[in-house]
Parts: structure tokens; C-alpha cells; sequence
């Protein structure tokens, strides 16, 4: 029998939530994020943005209301929504993307509604479809384009829902990048270099480190795209 809740004690690490307030979460429904880097909608809704006390709330507020991840309407409370998402309520013109914050936990911060139209998505693999490349990206999304040279762990700037790639930005000295592992997760720095898997970072405060190429998620070039802090 499939359990419709999930023990807050098992839950991921990077969600900021109370995990011994009570004992069971909503159950997400499986979906385009893993358990680690996504949250079930109605916590993110409940628990982050604070805008309902009780599931009950928020499945009301989901119905009567006009509540767009990545620029699609949704009414369902245990869809996944994780890293880079963007959540946006345009009846009272808020938006908001999901980031990893200095601790590494899922949170959320607002943007404007220029930049909640612009998405950016790592790039898991890459396959030949047809004549077409088939980019697989981090959020279990699909896109089909004639050709590119962008790089498999390198990350596009999308527009959402249409899916147009804005920007590629690849693994090279002078990009940035937050890092989504290891113990600077949640660190946002520029690359120093990168050889095979191993990556050299400096952070904020010009500090050098070292990861691997696993843990860190382009975000620009220069700067980063979009706010990410």
C-alpha cells in the first residue's frame, strides 16, 4: 500500500523545515526534482513563503487562485517544485525563485516578473534524436534543438513555459557558479580553473577552494544571470 505521508525525520536535509514540530509531511508526488533539491509545493507555499497555516489552506488557496510554476498554472499541492523553480502569483504580482541559501537549505526569494520568465537549467546529458540533439536537463525537462555546443554539466538560460534557450554558459575560468554539494553548498564563487572533474573556485570573500565539477551549477558569466541571492 502506497503511503500518502513521509516521516519529517527522513526527509532531505537541504528543506527548511521543523522536523520535529510533527511527525509526517505531505508525500510529493514524483516529479521533475529529486528529493534532494525539490520540496512538495505546499511546503514550499506553507512553510517558506508562509502564505496558509494548514495544507487545507493552501489546497484552497491552489484552487482559487492563480499559482504558476515556471509560468504554468498548477492546483496540485504535492507537485515537486525545487532548485531554480519559479513560483510566481499574479493576481497580487509577487514572484519568487527557489535558491539554495548560505546553509545550503531549499528557501526563496523574490524577483521581478522580468525574471521570472528566465529559467536556468543544468545540462544532465546530452542524445542524438533523429537529425535533432536532445538536451536532458536537471529539472526532468526535454529540449530538442538542431545543433549547439553546449556541454553536458554546463547550464542554458531558458525562457518558461516556452522553453527558449536564451544563454548557454559552459565550465570555464570566469564563471560562476553555486555549488549544490559538498561542504560549500549553498556557496556562490567564480572558477579559477577547471581540470577533468576537479574545479577550482574563489568565494565572495576571495577565498580559494576546491570541489568537483558535480557540485557546482553554472550561473553566469561575469555575473549571475538571475538573482540567486
Amino acid at each position: 500500500m502506497v503511503k500518502n505521508h513521509l516521516k519529517r525525520i527522513a526527509t532531505s536535509k537541504n528543506w527548511k523545515i521543523q522536523k520535529k514540530e510533527e511527525k509526517y509531511v505531505a508525500k510529493p508526488k514524483p516529479g521533475s526534482h529529486s528529493m534532494e533539491y525539490g520540496i512538495p509545493l505546499v511546503l514550499a507555499l506553507r512553510d517558506l513563503l508562509k502564505i496558509g497555516k494548514t495544507r487545507k489552506e493552501i489546497r484552497d488557496i491552489l484552487h482559487h487562485q492563480e499559482v504558476l510554476v515556471d509560468g504554468k498554472q498548477t492546483k496540485d499541492h504535492k507537485r515537486m517544485v525545487g532548485l531554480m523553480d519559479t513560483l510566481s502569483f499574479p493576481k497580487i504580482k509577487k514572484n519568487y525563485r527557489i535558491i539554495l541559501d548560505d546553509r545550503g537549505k531549499l528557501n526563496l526569494i523574490e524577483i521581478d516578473e522580468k525574471e521570472a520568465k528566465i529559467k536556468l537549467n543544468k545540462v544532465k546529458g546530452k542524445v542524438m534524436v533523429g537529425k535533432k540533439i536532445q538536451l536532458n536537463l536537471f529539472d526532468g525537462r526535454n529540449i530538442l534543438v538542431e545543433k549547439t555546443d553546449v556541454k553536458v554539466k554546463a547550464t542554458v538560460a531558458i525562457e518558461v513555459p516556452t522553453q527558449k534557450i536564451l544563454e548557454q554558459f559552459n565550465f570555464e575560468k570566469g564563471a560562476n557558479i553555486l555549488l549544490t554539494g559538498g561542504k560549500h553548498i549553498g556557496t556562490v564563487g567564480i572558477v579559477e580553473s577547471v581540470e577533468g572533474n576537479k574545479l577550482v573556485f574563489k568565494n565572495e570573500k576571495n577565498e580559494v577552494f576546491e570541489t568537483i565539477k558535480t557540485h557546482a551549477y553554472v550561473v553566469g558569466k561575469g555575473k549571475t544571470y538571475v538573482k540567486i541571492k
